[in-house]
């Protein structure tokens, strides 16, 4: 937040004589900092590269759209992680250099876990019909949608559970409260406090489809744990998630809309989908490779030189 900071950043990097820095830009409020520092190095023929998670924020805010110009407008180049963020970048700078690389598989996360054993560090019924959410509860990530899918009967008869896997960051009550509502919750686990990075992968393991009912979206880190642990998903018609999860082969796509959420859930078990789903995640994760991703950056770099 100090602007002295900024000029004593881009000095500090100036003095390492580097070809190429790669920003990573996700929040406007970080757009001045972030955007002097690049103008800093372009003046020392530093070429700048920016990997965009959103040029538009999820939760828009006044002054978004002057902060980003400010930023983009300092950089050379830009890797987008969707197609909707690529297109994005059009309403901020007429820099052609730019290229849509997809979000790599997370595999930081350790080995994959056999279900039963995920299941048992969890304290999970090994016969249990779950499905998982993972991640920060905020509303753009559409668990309200998720908990009302839940309320269908069909789904109930079944004895699906979900577990809802992460903290929430705005008030919790609406959500317990709509929980509550449905035969008293019993067919919900609730794991609302921080994650550490070593239980991640029993979340995931131990899951029979990871369920992502976003209102709005660009790309998610969920998605690729997902495909690093081989599971199946179902995620929204928003943003750029349709274009990572093929729908009918590695999980389901459908639009925002919790008639839709419950039709998809239905037909994963009814269909006993969890095995073709899981080998189309495991064969489709090649395309997800870092080595895919930094020879992309790569082939960017060579173009702005």
């Amino acid at each position: 937040m100090n602007p002295l900071s900024w000029f004593h950043t881009a000095n500090r990097i100036i003095t390492e004589k580097p070809d190429l820095v790669i920003i990573r830009y996700w929040l406007p409020f970080m757009a001045p900092a972030l955007g002097t520092i690049a103008a800093q190095l372009r003046k020392k023929n530093i070429k700048v590269i920016a990997i965009t998670d959103n040029v538009i924020p999820h939760e828009k805010r006044i002054g978004d759209s002057q902060l980003t110009s400010y930023f983009v407008n300092r950089c050379d180049g830009f890797v987008a992680m969707s197609a909707a963020v690529l297109n994005d970048l059009s309403d901020f700078t007429s820099n052609t250099n730019k290229v849509f690389l997809p979000h790599p598989v997370y595999d930081i996360f350790g080995d994959i876990q056999t279900k039963a054993d995920a299941r048992k560090s969890l304290n999970v019924g090994q016969e249990e019909k779950l499905i998982l959410f993972f991640g920060f509860i905020r509303a753009y990530k559409g668990l309200d949608l998720l908990i009302e899918a839940m309320a269908d009967e069909r789904i109930r008869n079944l004895n699906i559970k979900l577990l809802i896997a992460g903290e929430f960051y705005e008030d919790a009550k609406p959500y317990l409260e709509k929980i509550n509502s449905i035969d008293s919750g019993k067919n919900f686990i609730l794991h609302t406090e921080f994650i550490g990075k070593e239980k991640v992968k029993s979340y995931f393991c131990a899951a029979d489809m990871v369920v992502q009912p976003y209102r709005s979206a660009t790309q998610s880190g969920i998605t690729q744990i997902a495909y690093h642990f081989g599971r199946p998903m179902l995620v929204t018609n928003v943003g750029g998630l349709a274009e990572i999860v093929a729908n009918g082969k590695a999980g389901y796509v459908v639009e925002r809309d919790s008639k839709a959420i419950a039709n998809a859930i239905i037909d994963f078990y009814s269909n006993k989908k969890e095995e073709s789903f899981s080998l189309q995640v495991k064969a489709d994760r090649e395309k997800f490779s870092w080595h895919h991703f930094i020879k992309g950056v790569l082939k960017l770099y060579e173009k702005i030189s």
